[in-house]
C-alpha cells in the first residue's frame, strides 16, 4: 500500500471517527435547534435558536413542572370522542424494530418533535375548566401566559384525568395555537427528548429560557 493510499485513509478514519462522536454527542449530551412553530409564543419565537440539554433522557430524569421539554410526536394526535380514555391518558407510539429504532430515533431521519411546557407530573389530578387549568383540586399560576389566554379542550381530548406513572402532561404557552397533551395525552418519560437549557440566538436574548 502507497504511502498515498495510507495518508487517504487515515483521512477516511478521522472522518468517520469525528462523525459517530458528533452523533453520540448529539444523542447523548445536547444539540442546538431551531423554533419552528408558534405554540410557544411569547416564551418562544419563530427562528430562534436554543440549546437542547440531553442528558435528562441519558440519565432518565423526569423534568420538572414548568420545564419547556422536546418530544417525539405521538403516532395518534387526533381522538374521537369515543376514543377518549380519561383513565388511561397515554400518548400512543408506534413500536419499532432496532433498525427503525436507529434512523428515526439516533440518525433522526424523517423524525417530528414538539417543544412545550411540563404543566403535571406523575400522580397529579389534572382538570381542565374555565379557562384554567387545576392541579390536584388548586388554580395553577402561569406567569409565563399571554393576559387574557385561556386554556381549554376545544373539541375532542383529555381534561379530567391523572397523570399516570412515568409520563408529564404538557401543553404550549400559545394554548390556542398548540397541539399537545391535551389532544394526545401525557408523554412517557422514554419519549422525552431533551429540556431546553438556554437560548443562543439571538444574541440580544441569550440565556436561561423561564
Amino acid at each position: 500500500m502507497s504511502e498515498k493510499t495510507k495518508e487517504i485513509l487515515e483521512w477516511i478514519y478521522c472522518i468517520i471517527i469525528a462523525l459517530v462522536l458528533a452523533m453520540l454527542f448529539r444523542y447523548f449530551i445536547g444539540t442546538p435547534t431551531i423554533v419552528k412553530q408558534e405554540s410557544m409564543y411569547p416564551t418562544l419565537i419563530q427562528d430562534e435558536r436554543l440549546w437542547l440539554n440531553r442528558w435528562t433522557r441519558t440519565t432518565k430524569t423526569l423534568p420538572e413542572r414548568g420545564k419547556i421539554i422536546t418530544f417525539e410526536e405521538p403516532a395518534k394526535i387526533t381522538y374521537l370522542a369515543s376514543e377518549i380514555d380519561q383513565s388511561n391518558p397515554i400518548a400512543q407510539y408506534k413500536q419499532r424494530n432496532a433498525w427503525e429504532w436507529f434512523i428515526n430515533e439516533f440518525l433522526e431521519i424523517g423524525k417530528r418533535s414538539y417543544i412545550k411546557r411540563v404543566i403535571a407530573l406523575p400522580g397529579e389530578h389534572v382538570e381542565i375548566k374555565d379557562g384554567k387549568v387545576y392541579i390536584n383540586g388548586e388554580e395553577l399560576k402561569e406567569p409565563y401566559l399571554q393576559e387574557g389566554i385561556v386554556t381549554d379542550v376545544t373539541e375532542v381530548g383529555f381534561d379530567d384525568f391523572v397523570v399516570p406513572e412515568n409520563c408529564v402532561f404538557a401543553m404550549g404557552d400559545n394554548r390556542n395555537h398548540s397541539t399537545d397533551c391535551r389532544a394526545f395525552g401525557c408523554i412517557p418519560l422514554e419519549k422525552i427528548e431533551s429540556t431546553v437549557a438556554i437560548r443562543i440566538w439571538p444574541l440580544s436574548k441569550w440565556g436561561k429560557v423561564e
